[in-house]
């Protein structure tokens, strides 16, 4: 029985021993790599880790605003309220600067409605960051006082930074404008201007005052007695970064005007304003 035991397990023995040797011998051929220097890759075959990622080109990256309410009231021999309601928006971007003022004025002498105006713009400036830009700019705008059931503007021009700094910032600009204006009575009137502004921001005292200034002179080309200008003047008193108190002075010139209507006029409001800009 012994004997018949140890004949069954020959045959695995020997096949253990032959499997053994096939592996060592295997061992054997396999290339001895300790004394080799490994070649890196292809330097240009392999990936390279993006090490400086481009940031995202963006249109808009700074938003300004300001909401400005303007007023005056009287009593007595007179009765005069008026109310001036602004925005001031501004967009900025690496590129483009896309800004708008619409305008609201509301007032009443003697119970009798004055003035119902209305005025909204959009200006597209190119390149402003540069001392000289190009510029877009599109207007609409009604008026009780002055009659003018709509008047559409649009136009571009170029524009000059004078200066620019922490306190002072001056700008002048030139534009060719195409206009017409829709009277309530009078024929409607479209012509050619040119449109030269003056646009202005400065503060005093580490920004305790400040003084801004914006003037319009537009005469059409086709008839240089046909001329418009709007001058704005105003002082502030900033009370913090947010809230500023301020009164303001304005005053426009038309000289085409429908009958009975006056060709200048001249008004000064007080108010506040709030945002951050």
């Amino acid at each position: 029985m012994k004997k018949l035991n140890c004949y069954r397990f020959f045959p695995l023995a020997a096949f253990l021993i032959a499997l053994i040797s096939a592996s060592a011998m295997a061992q054997d051929a396999q290339p001895d790599t300790t004394g080799l220097k490994l070649v890196p890759a292809d330097s240009l075959v392999a990936p390279k880790p993006d090490t400086a990622l481009a940031p995202p080109r963006v249109l808009i990256d700074t938003v300004r605003y300001r909401f400005i309410g303007d007023g005056n009231f009287t009593r007595g021999n007179v009765n005069r309220s008026l109310m001036v309601l602004r925005a001031e928006l501004i967009f900025s971007g690496p590129v483009i600067n896309i800004a708008t003022n619409p305008r609201f004025t509301y007032g009443k002498q003697n119970g009798i409605l004055a003035e119902r105006d209305s005025y909204l713009d959009l200006f597209v400036d190119v390149f402003k960051k540069r001392r000289t830009y190009v510029f877009g700019l599109a207007a609409l705008e009604t008026s009780n006082l002055r009659r003018i059931d709509l008047r559409q503007m649009a136009g571009a021009g170029i524009g000059y930074r004078v200066l620019r700094s922490k306190s002072h910032d001056l700008s002048l600009t030139d534009a060719m404008l195409y206009e017409s204006t829709n009277f309530f009575e009078k024929a409607t009137v479209t012509t050619i201007r040119n449109s030269f502004r003056i646009k202005g921001k400065h503060s005093f005292l580490s920004d305790k005052f400040r003084f801004n200034h914006l003037t319009f002179i537009q005469p059409a080309l086709n008839d240089l007695s046909n001329v418009r200008w709007n001058t704005i003047l105003s002082a502030e008193l900033p009370l913090n970064k947010w809230v500023t108190l301020r009164t303001s002075f304005e005053n426009s010139y038309e000289s085409v005007v429908e009958t009975g209507r006056k060709r200048n006029d001249s008004r000064i409001t007080f108010g506040i304003s709030i945002g951050n800009k």
